[in-house]
């Protein structure tokens, strides 16, 4: 299972209490005041690893609960400092710091005990209403109900990006231990009979989204044979048949040449008009090539299922420019695919014509033809694009 995006609730430890004890031993009766200090809790810490590729642990275990620390002891001895809860994640995983619910938090905990009931503010806006209270608190309700993660609107601050092997974010810091009571000691209060509490940890909600780190990212349209091309160039294994959507996660493959170089290719999942708009899940695919340093646009030059290499062009650029305008600024290349067919060379002939400025790679990804032009030439792209 590939998981991409999940929501997690994260607590750090909480501080250990102070120790209200004092001195006692033969010859000292009445000893001073020896309480010792609570331990401080520990936090919760992510760290980016270069051996994951998903965050299928964090979808089951989404409670992520760092140790408390001990209380403190007698005789002045402090507690353990709880353990800190080091989660590992893929690198290239970007951290969200949630917002509350409720927009006023001050008004929410004043009618905290009173029943809601449902209401249509004067712009006809859903709001709740707690009864007797003065106003009434305006939420939207599709954020206040259980469901998937929220859009990218509602992901609130961003707070970490782990991109490096090794990279550590304190998400929530565990709470200051209390001080014992042999700290409160003066020459005017030599028996102090009180100890501080610890402080609670930090918590809250998060949001965990992966964004795959790789040099290079192929992008077309569904059966284009971007899998078949995957496969060619690396040791990457994709399903691989002949029919649309075969690919349903991206798969990131090795590229290694005979001089030892190595470039990573990612291969998303096919795009269909309306990707920007997220149909046919196209925000959680087109993430993917946000961090890429090139793009591929794979064409099937053969016109498959009746369709025009030339439309498919324009609306994977489309598409690419209404999702983030960055991807268009992105060095491309764009790749012919099924050179074999018998439609391809005159679908060819008529595509270089639509856009004479453009350079186009013809491949048959299948026979492993044209594969030495097109890794040669991704080779040139990356290292332009530095």
């Amino acid at each position: 299972m590939f998981v991409d995006e999940i929501k997690i609730i994260a607590r750090a430890g909480h501080g250990g209490k102070g120790c209200v004890a004092f001195h006692r031993e033969a010859f000292r009766p009445k000893g001073g005041p020896s309480g010792g200090n609570g331990g401080r809790g520990g936090d919760v810490v992510l760290q980016a690893d270069h051996d994951l590729n998903n965050l299928v642990a964090q979808y089951y275990q989404p409670r992520l609960l760092a140790e408390h620390g001990q209380h403190g002891l007698g005789k002045g001895m402090d507690g353990a400092a709880g353990k800190n809860l080091v989660v590992k994640v893929p690198c290239g995983t970007l951290v969200w710091k949630l917002p509350s619910r409720l927009p006023d938090e001050a008004a929410s905990n004043e009618a905290e005990s009173m029943p809601r009931v449902l209401a249509l503010s004067t712009g006809g806006r859903p709001v709740i209403r707690r009864a007797g209270a003065e106003r009434a608190v305006e939420v939207d309700l599709r954020e206040d109900l259980p469901g998937p993660a929220p859009s990218l609107a509602g992901r609130g601050e961003l707070v970490a990006d782990l991109v490096k092997h090794g990279q550590q974010f304190v998400l929530c810091r565990g709470g200051r231990g209390g001080l014992g009571n042999r700290n409160f000691a003066t020459a005017t209060r030599q028996a102090p009979r009180f100890a501080q509490p610890g402080e609670p940890g930090e918590e809250g909600e998060f949001l965990l989204e992966l964004r795959l780190l790789a040099d290079v990212g192929l992008v077309g349209w569904p059966n284009a044979g971007k899998s078949t091309l995957l496969s060619a160039v690396s040791k990457a294994r994709p399903k691989i048949a002949p029919y649309p959507f075969t690919t349903l996660t991206p798969q990131v493959g090795i590229v290694e040449y005979p001089d030892f170089h190595r470039l990573t290719l990612c291969d998303v999942p096919g795009l269909i008009e309306g990707a920007h708009a997220n149909i046919g899940l196209g925000h959680a695919f087109l993430r993917h090539v946000q961090r890429c340093k090139i793009l591929v646009l794979l064409l099937d030059m053969a016109g498959a299922d009746g369709r025009d290499p030339r439309g498919d062009y324009r609306i994977l650029m489309k598409e690419l420019e209404l999702h983030d305008p960055a991807l268009i600024a992105k060095p491309r290349l764009v790749v012919a695919n099924k050179m074999d067919e018998p439609e391809a060379e005159r679908n060819l002939r008529r595509f270089k014509r639509s856009i004479p400025r453009t350079r186009v790679l013809p491949i048959s990804a299948a026979f492993g033809e044209g594969m030495a032009a097109f890794l040669r030439a991704v080779r040139e792209a990356v290292a332009e694009a530095g």
